[in-house]
Parts: structure tokens; sequence; C-alpha cells
């Protein structure tokens, strides 16, 4: 075991939709870290700034095209990991969608976008990069990690995302049968959840104060989280130090998960 326990030198890691929001974020702190991390993209071009700025603050990334709802790209983007690499230590999980609509207004194609990004796209990215990850693994030692990124909707339900949290919902229970599955061979597989977090697919929301003063006032820290929230649970899960942790969800959340609603109390005399 390392001296740092947190420390990933050495480490090949994969972030997918690693080109923005929380996804770019989490390649960074991985790669201050001390991870390789490979950045991926529908495009490849579009990781280009991620690269870039992890470059420039001394890390070490590289740029990859993958669509995660193509089998087909899924399986020439392993080659091409393989290739470049030629084993993973870490894969995040992380590309995903939503669509907000009443339930009476999704349609078969919405439904299908949502889960086969978030889930079936989890499912078969792991499927095709675990193979990569054994060969690091051997004799019941932990030295794989898979991080599937999950939401404050794998354990709640919100209207307005049904698919959306039906997807998130399947990624925390794949996220424990494979743990179960590949924890004798090695891998560790958790599920890091965040809460309401200010990204592209939710900036709509934070545009409306009264909704934002409700939100605000559902967590108990008293704010959405920023994205360098993750920052340490995303390295915490990729190190040594969670090597005795699998099948859990880590829900980094402010607290919104304790299900709290404010009421007016007095103390009693």
């Amino acid at each position: 075991m390392a001296d740092n326990l947190f420390d990933l030198s050495g480490k090949i890691s994969i972030v997918t939709g690693g080109s923005r929001g929380l996804g770019r974020d989490m390649a960074h702190a991985l790669a201050r870290a001390g991870a390789t991390v490979a950045v991926t993209a529908r495009k490849k071009e579009d990781c280009a700034d991620t690269v870039s700025s992890i470059a420039a603050g001394g890390g070490t990334a590289y740029a990859f095209a993958l669509d995660v709802r193509s089998e087909s790209s899924i399986t020439s983007f392993a080659d091409a990991v393989e290739g470049e690499f030629g084993h993973v230590d870490v894969l995040v999980n992380n590309a995903g969608c939503n669509i907000r609509k009443p339930v009476l207004e999704v349609t078969w194609d919405d439904w299908s976008t949502v889960v086969d990004t978030n889930l079936r796209g989890t499912f078969f990215v792991s499927k095709a990069i675990l193979p990569l990850i054994l060969k690091q693994s051997a004799g019941g030692q932990p030295a794989g990690r898979v991080i599937n990124i999950g939401s404050v909707t794998s354990v709640f339900g919100y209207a307005g995302i049904v698919p959306y949290c039906a997807s998130r919902g399947g990624v925390l229970q794949m996220t424990r049968a494979m743990a179960d599955e590949f924890g004798p061979r090695g891998i560790t597989v958790n599920c890091l959840a965040p809460g309401w977090f200010k990204t592209e697919q939710t900036k709509a929301l934070y545009e409306n104060p009264e909704w934002l003063a409700y939100l605000v006032d559902r967590i108990p820290a008293r704010r959405p989280g920023r994205p360098d929230d993750l920052d340490g649970a995303v390295v915490f899960l990729a190190s040594d130090a969670s090597q005795y942790i699998t099948g859990q969800i880590l829900l980094v959340d402010g607290g919104i998960s304790t299900g709290a609603t404010r009421a007016s109390f007095q103390r009693a005399e």
C-alpha cells in the first residue's frame, strides 16, 4: 500500500463525458492526484480544452471519441485505450443526459435516449473496459476501480424526470451487482452520487430565484454543490484509501438526502 493513500501516480484513469461539466472537473481532480486521464466525448475534438487545461496544470490527459449509445463506438474506444495504455486502473462512468418532461409527455424515444445513455451505456462501457482493468488484478487484491456516477435520484424520486430517476436507480443496483461479481477478482465498484449541482443540464432551473431559494432551504449545507465538491470523493473512490469499500453509494449532496423539510420550532424551556 502506498504511503499516501490518495496518490494516483502511475494510474490510468478514464472519465467518460469528461469534456465538460462535472466530468471535466473530476478529470482534473484525478490528474492532480497523479493519474493519467483518458477523457471522452462523442467528438474527440470536444475534449481538447479539458486535455490542454490538464496539461497546463502539469497533468497528463488524452482525448478519445466515445458515444456510449453505440456498441461499435464502445468497442472502438476500448481497442484504442488498450492500444494506447495496455491496461486501465480506474473507470469513471460519467457520461449521461436528461430530458425534463411530465410523464404523460414522455415519448418512446425520450425514454430510450435517457435510459440507453445513463444505464445501458454505463453497463456496456464497463463490460468493454473491465478486461483491461482485470489485467491489474491478481490474487483478490483490489487493483482496479469502477466508479459509476449516479445521482441523488438513485435513491429519491422527482417529478418531471421519471426516466432519469429510473436510469439512476438502475445504476445503483447495477453497481451493487457488479461489486458482488468482481469483488473476488480484485475490483471495487461504487456509485458516486452528486446532489444538486449547476451544470448545462440544470442551469435553466438556477435562473429561477424562487426555485433556487426553495432548493437551498432543503439543503442542510445551505447551498447547491460546486464542481470541486466532488474532487475529494472521486479521488477517494479511485485510490487505495477506499480499497475495502465496494457496492456502496456515496452521496455528495450537502445533506439533501436527509429528507429534511423546514419547520418552525421553539426551544423547549
